[in-house]
């Protein structure tokens, strides 16, 4: 929500530092990403030991936790900020003529307006994040994949666990979009 309001605030250097991070983070491989966060920052944030050796300060989790987070951060940004282009002006001139000062009346009326909106958008975005979720294998993060390799690894079942995978993933994310389409049905006007 804070980067969809820097775009349409008046301040032009929190609209385009928010222009430049959504389009590096949506037009680059969430793979990449991880990669670049987990093997190029990651060795530059370490803490040294009483013994002189160095460990990383963040966990190969938290680096594919913070990598998706500022992926889809900046589709949630889009998606929010056309959630907003989507309110009638009208409305927005009628909170001002109320007396709603230009935040004000962006988080009280326009926000919530714009959530209603964007909802279906953000849902897609969601299940999306959450099939990306698989990459995190990449950097040995003990996710759905990494667990099922594992598995296979030890005892040759491969399309048995492919199977469970594949199912796991289904329910999760038909879970989800039943959960979402009752919060979208509980916020429709």
């Amino acid at each position: 929500a804070l980067g969809a309001y820097l775009q349409f605030n008046k301040v032009r250097f929190g609209a385009r530092l928010t222009d430049i991070y959504v389009q590096v983070f949506r037009n680059t491989p969430p793979l990449v990403q991880l990669y670049f966060f987990y093997f190029a920052v990651g060795p530059l944030i370490t803490m040294r030991l009483p013994d002189g050796s160095s460990v990383p300060l963040v966990s190969n989790f938290s680096w594919a936790a913070i990598c998706f987070s500022i992926y889809a951060g900046a589709f949630n940004i889009e998606i929010l900020r056309a959630g907003i282009e989507a309110v009638p002006r009208a409305t927005v001139e009628a909170a001002e003529s109320l007396g709603y000062g230009r935040l004000k009346a962006y988080i009280h009326i326009v926000l919530p307006l714009a959530l209603r909106i964007s909802l279906p958008a953000l849902n897609n975005n969601l299940v999306n994040l959450i099939k990306t979720t698989t990459i995190a294998y990449a950097i040995a993060v003990p996710e759905l994949l990494y667990v099922s390799n594992q598995i296979w690894s030890d005892a040759i079942n491969v399309p048995e666990m492919m199977n469970v995978l594949l199912v796991t993933y289904v329910a999760l994310v038909g879970l989800f979009v039943v959960g979402m389409n009752r919060l979208e049905r509980s916020l429709r006007v």
